[in-house]
């Protein structure tokens, strides 16, 4: 495998791939095919490569619902999702003629009796192996997941959805199918919420589903809880961070920059267009990925100054036609100076979006977020803070942004206040890109009477920022006050409890500045993993690296349905009110 994926939950994934699916099929010596439905698809993706399958005598990785060759002198493997569209799929490669020797199914979760039955009437005689393995997310980075559905947004917090809890139930599988896979039974905890209860159901439900998984083990004993903390939160929780414009080089990349699928495309100096996959498998994205932009525009010519010295190279300045050059004269050192190009290519894109207009947004919007400016003065009126970014030619997403950090600033801003800001931003037949944030538990419209208090949050001045990113994301001062057990219980009801996890002995606050240790040193304590409903951003992502880093008795998971960028969160938002929803799927995903 990959150098990069030799950590983390993707470690831990194949791992397990390999103990149940490839352990099976390896007790015969002959090659076989491997047959996937799409969100198999993603998951074997995401952990290894064909190399490592070929390794493991798998010869073909074929598309459960494309029409395929029958190949009736070879076993076949499939690895698929428990739902009615692909055990039907199933079916019909054994019925009424075989395409296969025989079949190995592995499902990603728990398969229903009707499903299973209907797969027993017909292909029974061809079934050597049927088993639920247990995982059914992805596992995106060393330390994040997802669930893989990002319309599970618009099913949870439309107002007219039929699909809450349907959702939710399908969330609470996947979350469990993860807590499974790491073996782990954690206390659940929920942040409670006045105006929303999504939080409060899902805990409830993960706890029922874990304790029916594991209520006997293979020796048939109960599993009694693991050291380990689950805490779900809903996405409105932290309204700012998906809002404001980041400048850490992943967070920023993703807001600014078209990155489809993890892909970034771009031209090369000949025109040709060329591109590029940002993933774990890539160690200098791994390196640079949450630094700040700043940091990585300095560091990267230096990485290629030391490659050129290597090689005499003249000194000059580093440009992506010099380096076209010398990799033209050097062939050897292709592959070397290829992911520094690459790196040198994204970074110098971000940073012409941040010369053009982010610089001048950022100071307001910090300064918004943060209630203070650069010299800790407070702003004692952000309306002064708001209007130069209103008055100036900024996008309309732009200014919506800013307009929302205003009124998040606020607690809420007056009716009146509320149509001059949509006037001003010319979104008269759009005002949903704000209003519908209420979906969210978040307050829009307030009145002068109704006056709600903004909580507190972790000191942090001994911290070394950049100007223009003084704001941390509210799920750090969560990981920091489970990991301390500073959590309010009040605020924190458990769902269930867990042994003492931390008692605060040998927690080190994530604010003081260690040196990274590698990711096996710091695996000996326990795990603390945080579900955002409604989806998680990239700045929140690296706050569970920051804070596994600082902690050595901890490590820190995040996940939700999505991962979410600035613009299609608000997209999303604004679609929230659209009629009765269409049925449409981006990928069937629930147990049907």
């Amino acid at each position: 495998m990959a150098a990069g994926s030799d950590h983390g939950l993707k470690r831990i994934v194949w791992k397990r791939i390999k103990d149940t699916i490839i352990a099976d099929c390896k007790k015969s010596e002959v090659w076989k095919i491997l047959i996937l439905d799409p969100f198999t698809t993603k998951i074997l993706s995401s952990c290894c490569k064909m190399s490592d399958l070929m390794e493991e005598r798998i010869t073909i990785v074929e598309d459960l619902f494309k029409i395929r060759e029958p190949v009736p002198e070879m076993k076949a493997i499939y690895f698929m999702t428990p739902t009615s569209k692909c055990v039907d799929a199933f079916i019909a490669d054994f019925k009424p003629k075989p395409k296969y020797k025989s079949a190995y199914v592995y499902f990603t979760d728990y398969c229903p009796d009707d499903l299973f039955n209907n797969m027993k009437l017909y292909c029974a005689k061809y079934i050597r192996v049927c088993k639920e393995i247990n995982i059914s997310f992805l596992p995106q980075e060393a330390q994040v997941f997802t669930c893989d559905d990002p319309g599970a947004f618009r099913k949870i917090y439309s107002p007219h959805s039929q699909e809450k809890r349907k959702t939710l139930e399908t969330l609470a599988d996947q979350l469990v199918t993860l807590c499974a896979t790491l073996n782990e039974n954690p206390g659940v905890r929920y942040k409670k919420d006045d105006k929303m209860v999504n939080a409060k159901t899902l805990a409830e439900l993960v706890d029922d589903k874990l304790s029916k998984h594991y209520e006997l083990d293979d020796s048939g004993k109960k599993k009694e809880k693991t050291p380990a903390q689950l805490l779900i939160v809903e996405r409105g929780f932290d309204p700012v961070s998906p809002i404001l414009h980041e400048l850490t080089y992943q967070a920023m990349a993703y807001d600014l920059i078209d990155i489809q699928n993890d892909t970034y495309k771009y031209k090369s100096k000949d025109g040709s267009e060329k591109q590029a996959l940002l993933n774990e498998d890539d160690m200098l994205w791994v390196k640079l990925r949450h630094k700040h932009i700043a940091e990585v525009s300095e560091q990267i010519p230096k990485m290629v100054k030391e490659i050129s010295a290597s090689k005499k190279q003249p000194d000059g300045k580093i440009t992506i036609s010099n380096l076209a050059q010398m990799m033209k004269k050097m062939p050897s050192f292709r592959k070397q100076l290829t992911e520094k190009t690459i790196h040198l290519q994204l970074a110098e894109d971000c940073m012409k979006f941040f010369a053009n207009n982010v610089e001048k947004l950022c100071k307001a919007e910090q300064d918004l977020a943060v209630g203070s400016d650069v010299d800790g003065a407070k702003v004692k009126d952000p309306m002064r803070t708001l209007l130069p970014v209103l008055l100036n030619p900024f996008s309309k997403h732009d200014k919506i942004r800013a307009v929302l950090l205003y009124i998040f600033s606020v607690n809420g801003t007056t009716e009146e206040n509320l149509n001059k800001f949509i006037q001003h931003v010319k979104i008269e037949d759009e005002r949903e890109f704000i209003l519908n944030w209420k979906e969210l538990g978040v307050q829009i419209i307030t009145t002068p009477s109704l006056f709600s208090r903004k909580p507190s949050r972790r000191e942090r001045l001994e911290e070394e920022t950049y100007n223009l990113s003084r704001w941390t994301p509210v799920i750090k001062d969560i990981m920091e006050d489970a990991v301390e057990n500073k959590l309010d219980t009040r605020v924190w009801p458990h769902q269930s409890e867990c042994p003492a996890a931390w008692n605060g002995s040998g927690a080190v606050s994530a604010r003081q500045r260690n040196k990274p240790s590698s990711q096996d040193d710091r695996r000996t304590g326990s795990r603390l993993i945080i579900f955002v409903i409604g989806g998680i951003t990239y700045s929140e992502m690296r706050g569970a690296y920051e804070v596994t880093q600082a902690v050595k008795s901890c490590e820190v998971i995040v996940g939700s349905s999505h991962i979410l960028t600035p613009i299609n969160l608000l997209e999303d938002i604004k679609a929230l009110s659209k009629g009765p929803m269409e049925t449409f799927t981006i990928e069937e995903r629930s147990n049907a």
